[in-house]
């Protein structure tokens, strides 16, 4: 994810006709004050990796993990195409779990996400904070105005190059594979974005981190079993986001229909319990796919289906587009590039071709 975008075209889905919310200023200097003071004390904090990978003082565990990311980092380089700069070259420790909390939001009755708009870097569908209690305070304001919320923390963030994005306590001790797609994630955010597109952005990287992947476990991984668990986790991960794509689908075309907002409600209503049922079967069937418990078991509504399409709702389309540009990663970063300067209806039109592409 990044923590603020650029600005100005659309996160609207090529078949969704509802309302859109009015995106709303980021302007308000408190809120600029703390995401300043929030990623300024990261990069005061951070310590080269070089640094501390020489450093008696280190940790053995955590030299260990500073090695990997190291080679995760020369790997996304040459290997990937991917920047080649001073991000994920320094290190910061920090005393929370996550770096920031996200706050994603859209109407009742709609999947439309709320965007903030914010100087320099533009809307997005998401307000980030360092303190999570102010995350949580700003999305209570929202579920007072009728809206439903996510409140999600998150590990990491890009700046887009804006600046060298540091190595975090957040994520350093995650499991190889997992280490290796936030960092080819992020990075992805450096070579393509659309100004306002979250969708687009997030697809693009969730694609290029699920191909980097697969290539660092394939080809560099110590342990050559990483890839079959890998591609395990994988597999439930897309039944689970079908799943989903699959209730979003369904709610976007009751959510159009001529009906009382009450038929909405109780559709929706329905919609969530016929989820929750659909989930249970496959953990019946198959009981891995607990690691979903979580998710399930907290209140669902349409921020939380929204919060996973924006990752995942065009990723087959990449994978196709990648795919027609014979695997090659340069040629696929051009040809993004040139499908990011469509104007939106043009670029949300080929996306919907290359779904469709065998």
């Amino acid at each position: 994810m990044v923590l603020a975008s650029a600005a100005a075209a659309t996160d609207r889905s090529p078949t969704e006709t509802a309302i859109k919310p009015a995106a709303r200023s980021g302007y308000e200097p408190a809120y600029l004050w703390q995401s300043a003071r929030g990623h300024l004390s990261l990069w005061w904090s951070a310590r080269p990796v070089d640094d501390l990978i020489g450093d008696p003082g280190t940790r053995p565990a955590l030299k260990q993990r500073l090695e990997l990311a190291k080679n995760l980092r020369r790997f996304a380089v040459d290997a990937l195409a991917l920047p080649d700069n001073g991000s994920f070259t320094r290190f910061a420790q920090i005393d929370r779990p996550h770096v920031v909390w996200n706050v994603q939001a859209a109407p009742e009755l709609s999947l439309e996400p709320l965007r903030w708009c914010f100087p320099v870097a533009g809307c997005v569908a998401y307000r980030g904070y360092y303190n999570e209690r102010e995350a949580e305070a700003y999305a209570a304001n929202l579920r007072a105005e009728g809206f439903d919320v996510q409140v999600a923390g998150v590990s990491a963030y890009s700046t887009l190059g804006w600046f060298a994005d540091p190595l975090l306590s957040t994520f350093i001790g995650q499991p190889e594979p997992e280490l290796a797609q936030l960092i080819f994630h992020e990075l992805a955010h450096q070579v393509v974005w659309v100004p306002g597109d979250t969708r687009f952005n997030e697809s693009f990287a969730t694609a290029v981190e699920r191909i980097g992947v697969e290539r660092w476990l394939t080809h560099s991984a110590a342990d050559p079993s990483m890839l079959a668990d890998w591609l395990d986790r994988r597999d439930r991960r897309e039944r689970i986001v079908s799943l989903l794509s699959e209730t979003a689908g369904q709610l976007r075309a009751m959510y159009n229909q001529p009906i009382s907002d009450e038929q909405k409600r109780e559709g929706r209503r329905q919609a969530f319990t016929d989820l929750r049922v659909s989930f249970a079967m496959l953990r019946e069937a198959n009981p891995a796919f607990s690691a979903w418990d979580r998710w399930f078991a907290q209140p669902l509504g349409n921020a939380n289906l929204m919060s996973v399409g924006l990752y995942h709702d065009l990723v087959p389309a990449f994978l196709n587009l990648y795919r027609a540009e014979r695997e090659s990663l340069p040629r696929f970063y051009a040809a993004m590039r040139a499908l990011a300067a469509l104007p939106p209806e043009a670029r949300a039109a080929r996306l919907a071709a290359a779904t469709r592409m065998e």
